[in-house]
């Protein structure tokens, strides 16, 4: 029996000896199947008449179910051979598979498999072996509007089954990218429809051990996206170019971001300075899979004008079809933190600036003269005053006297960004 099916592609692996019988098995090697044996399905319910894949939890519509049980029974229809299969018929079985991606419903494609499957995908750890859990997965992959196209396959019959191996790529609707994969998948005769069975599908070996291609320049590049999502002020989407498993280590913050919360903790306060940053140095690595950028940067604080420079590392993995930051250390100049030159007539001069603020009368004016951590043990009081709230308010009273001072002997010290008078 012939069937049509819509030209339509993904990939399946499975192994046949565990199914085979002692007779051989008849072999078929082709690119694709002859024209004749497929056809577009004019019949199976469309992704448009099928509408949008209902969200978790949310209740399907009885229109919606029944084009979806539509769809599944007329796949049915033309998966019903006799005993006997062919190899144009084993083949098209791909493409009524394929037919189903198409609809972009995983519960049609979820129905192509048998009552106990075994699916080992392309893109998950976890063995799917019953009916929820091969749904699960593709509720994810169809998103991408994957159509496949076997590219090389090999076809083997037996008694009640039937095997199709090879190397078929995949068209991302979504994104436009190709993917080639190697596959394998199983079938065998279920209540009279001829059902996957298994199917095991995995990424081309070589093209792992040759990774995915990037230029030195296209890692530079991943710092401008980083970049135009500072820009955005938008702490989620800058979060969002980090790795599953990020880690940062920011530049002002002592505690590690080891996910994503705490990654947009990070950039709530960083974003409110409006950064903006420019690579000053660049040292880029590229490895399998991962690329790393190393250097010196320099940003401007569009909310102050300030620029600071830093040092950064960027490494960079291959995650869900897109480069993502896996780890980020940003650090200060560390030259910078060397010590501020000052002479010892510097120093002393120091005194007059604090002279003048109590000239002022203002204690707004000399509370600002002391540091953030400042501790002030006064003359005419008892308590240590350690914030610059209980520092002004001592020259709130000190100020009524109207003080004026006078070094009469002085002994300065002058350390690493710090002087004693």
């Amino acid at each position: 029996m012939k069937f049509s099916v819509a030209i339509v592609g993904l990939s399946f692996l499975c192994v046949a000896s565990g199914f085979a019988p002692n007779s051989h098995p008849r072999q078929y090697t082709a690119l694709h199947a002859p024209e004749n044996t497929i056809t577009h399905i004019g019949t199976i319910a469309s992704s448009t008449e099928l509408g949008a894949r209902p969200k978790k939890g949310a209740k399907k519509s009885g229109n919606s179910v029944n084009l979806v049980t539509k769809a599944r029974n007329e796949m049915n229809e033309k998966a019903k051979l006799g005993d006997s299969i062919s190899e144009k018929e084993v083949r098209a079985l791909f493409e009524l598979w394929n037919s189903a991606l198409a609809t972009g419903d995983s519960r049609i494609v979820a129905a192509r498999y048998a009552k106990k499957p075994v699916l080992l995908p392309t893109v998950s750890d976890q063995p799917r072996t019953d009916y929820e859990s091969v749904k699960d997965y593709f509720d994810s992959f169809i998103l991408k509007k994957p159509q496949g196209k076997i590219v090389d396959g090999k076809i083997h019959i037996g008694n009640g089954w039937a095997s199709d191996m090879g190397i078929y790529e995949f068209t991302m609707g979504a994104t436009g990218d190709k993917v080639k994969a190697r596959y394998t998948y199983n079938y065998i005769k279920e209540d009279g429809v001829w059902k996957i069975q298994h199917h095991h599908s995995s990424v081309m070996p070589e093209e792992i051990a040759m990774d995915k291609a990037i230029t030195e320049d296209e890692v530079r590049g991943l710092f401008s996206l980083w970049n135009n999502a500072l820009a955005t002020l938008d702490p989620k989407k800058v979060a969002s170019r980090y790795a599953k498993k990020g880690v940062l280590l920011p530049t002002v913050s002592d505690v590690p971001r080891t996910d994503f919360p705490s990654i947009e903790d990070y950039f709530i306060n960083f974003l409110k300075l409006k950064p903006q940053g420019e690579i000053l140095e660049s040292h880029v690595t590229i490895g399998t899979n991962w690329s790393q950028d190393a250097g010196i940067y320099e940003f401007t604080m569009g909310a102050t004008g300030k620029k600071v420079k830093g040092r950064y590392s960027f490494i960079y993995v291959y995650e869900d079809d897109e480069w993502k930051i896996s780890h980020h250390h940003s650090s200060v100049m560390p030259e910078g933190t060397t010590a501020k030159e000052i002479s010892e007539e510097e120093a002393k001069n120091l005194f007059q600036l604090w002279n003048s603020a109590l000239a002022t009368l203002d204690p707004d004016a000399v509370a600002k003269r002391y540091a953030k951590n400042a501790v002030l043990l006064p003359t005419v009081s008892d308590i240590p005053r350690t914030d610059y709230g209980l520092i002004k308010d001592y020259f709130v009273g000190f100020l009524d006297k109207k003080p004026q001072g006078e070094i009469l002997e002085s002994n300065v010290t002058v350390g690493h960004n710090w002087c004693q008078d």
